[in-house]
């Protein structure tokens, strides 16, 4: 009887759990893996200006929070440190504290996109950034599968996937981007580049400039100078000679 007992309280015990996981509960997911931002941006490239800045302002802490705190991960644009030192206007160098600080929270998104969620979201640009508002948003184009991005002072592209793992991803860009926020809507005009358009064969311009151009035409104006001057010459001795032969006689 006591076997009996015991045999019935094992089935229940197995009925009710399988593995250590209670039947009915849900499964939990695996915690994503945690991700050191600063031991990350120092490995995999060369990002140390942009690093320094982000430590600097303790925005790197903002975005440790978000990356490991949060269920919506996080998105950097991280610019090579060859972006800053090509960086000439306008310069970073007048900006105040709370400048610098909005202008590294402008390069991230408070939500991680994969770079084929890229695609949607240039179908809904502006997106706003970290920094927040309007003026702090950024466009965004994919075209075949190269995503190009627009502050208005700076249009660049993804030129790398430095990693995209939830919940962060991080993608190399070859400019600094800029706020209209901090620097303005008076973006100055790309210059448009000079072309060398070559004078048209028919044109009357074309044919002076290949006349004067032309070593054959400067030796024919020479020779015909010289027998000019030689006619003259000879007419003058003429002249000269019938004067005197008159005298003479």
């Amino acid at each position: 009887m006591d076997y009996c007992i015991v045999v019935i309280s094992l089935l229940l015990a197995l009925s009710t759990s399988v593995n250590g996981q209670t039947i009915g509960s849900p499964i939990q997911s695996p915690a994503p893996e945690y991700t050191n931002l600063t031991e990350l941006l120092s490995v995999a490239g060369p990002f140390n200006t942009f690093l320094d800045y982000l430590v600097s302002t303790k925005v790197i802490d903002t975005f440790q929070e978000q990356a490991n705190n949060t269920e919506e991960g996080i998105t950097l644009f991280v610019p090579k440190d060859s972006a800053f030192s090509k960086l000439k206007k306008p310069s970073l160098s007048n900006l105040t504290g709370d400048q610098f600080k909005s202008l590294c929270l402008f390069h991230a998104l408070p939500h991680y996109y994969s770079l084929a969620d890229f695609k949607n979201l240039s179908e809904i640009s502006p997106v706003n950034t970290f920094a927040g508002g309007e003026l702090y948003s950024l466009n965004f184009t994919y075209v075949s599968g190269t995503v190009h991005l627009s502050s208005g002072w700076a249009n660049t592209k993804v030129s790398s996937a430095v990693h995209a793992t939830y919940p962060v991803a991080v993608y190399q860009v070859d400019k600094v981007l800029l706020p209209e926020a901090i620097f303005g809507t008076n973006i100055p005009p790309t210059p448009a580049p000079v072309v060398d358009i070559a004078p048209d064969a028919d044109s009357p311009d074309h044919g002076k400039n290949v006349a004067a151009s032309s070593p054959d035409s400067s030796s024919r104006s020479s020779s015909y100078r010289m027998m000019n001057w030689g006619m003259l010459n000879h007419l003058f001795l003429a002249i000269v000679g019938g004067f005197l032969m008159f005298l003479l006689f």
